[in-house]
């Protein structure tokens, strides 16, 4: 099973189950003949995933370690932002929005290449995108006012948290049809953007993509599909970091766990302050 989150897909530990104890013929049998762990009359008694296992010397992964990485990341992430938002000369807007954006680019595919993730190298990821995120803020609130910015962060914490209530509470599974479906879908939007910002470099306006002006069914059409698949890798991203912990994970993933989430949780800011500006004159 792959995760279409670049972290986890590079990531074997999110995308494999935990191997089974298996112990050596003749081995662990009860006064019944039957190996430990076995009903006498032969149905197999319940066992815990990761049963067998060696316990990692840092510790394993926790629900609690995901949330306290999660909230570091997001929190360096947020004030890099705040500060660029605030100090960024109007001159510099553009260069930064475009040497942040490859930088950071660039910085997912190294982390997420890695097999273990350097806690720093995340930490420095949260900083160069919360400069692309600060920079692309002041672009919107220049050209809107304030009260957009607000509303864009208040709808993304709202829809990601939306997302996990319905994920938990309403048992959402995650089947292999899913995850093919939010792939193709996300690949086939990444694909939509290179050949709208290719045409955009000679000049030629596609409309599929844009900043205000108005809203138009393929502009409206275009972002909701974009913040349904942010939606959709949000809730496959809740379903790999559950396999990690299930699969008992050394403590130090949980860094790639809070990375990933970061991610989406990014594209997913940057969507929704896109649709809201074509409502705004």
């Amino acid at each position: 099973m792959r995760s279409t989150n670049p972290v986890f897909t590079r990531s074997e530990s999110f995308n494999s189950a935990p191997a089974s104890y298996q112990a050596p013929a003749g081995y662990g049998q009860d006064q019944f003949g039957q190996p430990y762990g076995q009903d006498p009359y032969g149905q197999p008694t319940y066992q815990q995933p990761g049963y067998g296992q060696p316990t990692p010397a840092g510790g394993v992964m926790t629900i609690d370690d995901v949330i306290t990485k999660s909230a570091i990341t997001m929190g360096v992430l947020i004030v890099a932002a705040a500060v660029t938002f605030m100090f960024l000369p109007i001159g510099l807007l553009y260069p930064t929005l475009l040497v942040s954006g490859i930088v950071g680019f660039v910085s997912v595919l190294l982390v997420s290449l890695r097999r273990v993730v350097n806690p720093a190298f995340v930490l420095l990821y949260s900083v160069i995108e919360g400069v692309f995120i600060g920079a692309f803020t002041l672009l919107f609130a220049s050209m809107f006012d304030a009260g957009l910015v607000l509303q864009a962060v208040l709808g993304t914490f709202i829809a990601a948290g939306v997302t996990l209530f319905a994920y938990r509470f309403f048992n959402i599974k995650v089947t292999n049809k899913f995850r093919k479906i939010v792939t193709l879908g996300t690949f086939a939007f990444l694909g939509l953007v290179l050949v709208n910002l290719g045409f955009a470099f000679f000049g030629i306006d596609l409309g599929v993509r844009s900043i205000g002006g108005g809203p138009t069914l393929l502009l409206v059409g275009v972002s909701l599909l974009a913040i349904g698949l942010a939606i959709a890798n949000l809730i496959m991203d809740f379903d790999y970091i559950e396999q990690g912990v299930r699969n008992r994970l050394p403590a130090s993933e949980s860094w790639r766990a809070a990375f990933g989430l970061t991610v989406t949780m990014v594209w997913l800011y940057t969507e929704l302050l896109r649709i809201m500006s074509y409502f705004r004159n």
